[in-house]
């Protein structure tokens, strides 16, 4: 009797596991999750793997199998460029760390990019923005009741992914917080993520087990 409800319960837990598990569609790739399969360093060109090492953080060392970096490598002179400005405005760029993170949840939401949200609401949370401004782009609610900066940056970001342009007064708030380089760098970061955004989409990136789907349903 044990042996039969033993078996019963391990039958029952292995249905509610495969119920859990997403079926993937048929052009993604099970070790990767995305339509391109991971590139291998040794497949590589010279050139191709001096570049493989960069992004990887040095000789030895390996890129992770799923998002942007992995994808990018597929043209290692874009993945170069690609690191290289990213790099810059993160590192050395005017915008400080949590404005950077602000602007990068707005695009993700605006292109419905699970991948790329997933990483930086965690980012924005470690970079201390306030779990209502993350909300308030996440639910796509008006930028109301933040501090001016929040509400400048959600807007700035908003309007240039929808109207495709900026109206004088929102450009010259932008200025007058972040300065003409400040502004300008920020308009590349949005172009940044947004292409990345782009390549996620375009390659149908999946989400890993174990990471969680935090947008909502479109």
């Amino acid at each position: 009797m044990r042996v039969v409800v033993s078996i019963l319960m391990l039958t029952s837990f292995a249905a509610v596991l495969g119920a859990q598990t997403p079926v993937l569609p048929k052009d993604i790739d099970p070790e990767s999750f995305s339509r391109l399969p991971l590139l291998k360093r040794a497949d590589m060109d010279p050139d191709g793997q001096r570049i493989y090492d960069m992004l990887a953080g040095g000789p030895g060392k390996t890129v992770g199998a799923t998002g942007p970096v992995a994808i990018s490598l597929y043209s290692p002179k874009v993945a170069e460029a690609i690191q290289m400005l990213n790099q810059y405005l993160r590192f050395h760029g005017v915008l400080k760390a949590r404005d950077f993170e602000v602007a990068i949840l707005v695009v993700a939401r605006e292109f419905d990019q699970q991948y790329e949200w997933s990483g930086h609401e965690m980012g924005a949370r470690s970079a201390k923005v306030p779990q209502a401004v993350i909300d308030a782009i996440k639910f796509n609610k008006d930028a109301t009741g933040f501090s001016d900066q929040d509400t400048l940056l959600i807007t700035f970001t908003r309007q240039l992914l929808h109207q495709h342009k900026l109206d004088s007064d929102l450009y010259a708030k932008s200025v007058a917080v972040f300065g003409k380089q400040g502004t300008l760098e920020l308009a590349t970061i949005i172009g940044d993520y947004a292409m990345a955004a782009m390549m996620l989409n375009a390659t149908d990136q999946h989400l890993p087990p174990g990471r969680e789907q935090l947008l909502p349903p479109k």
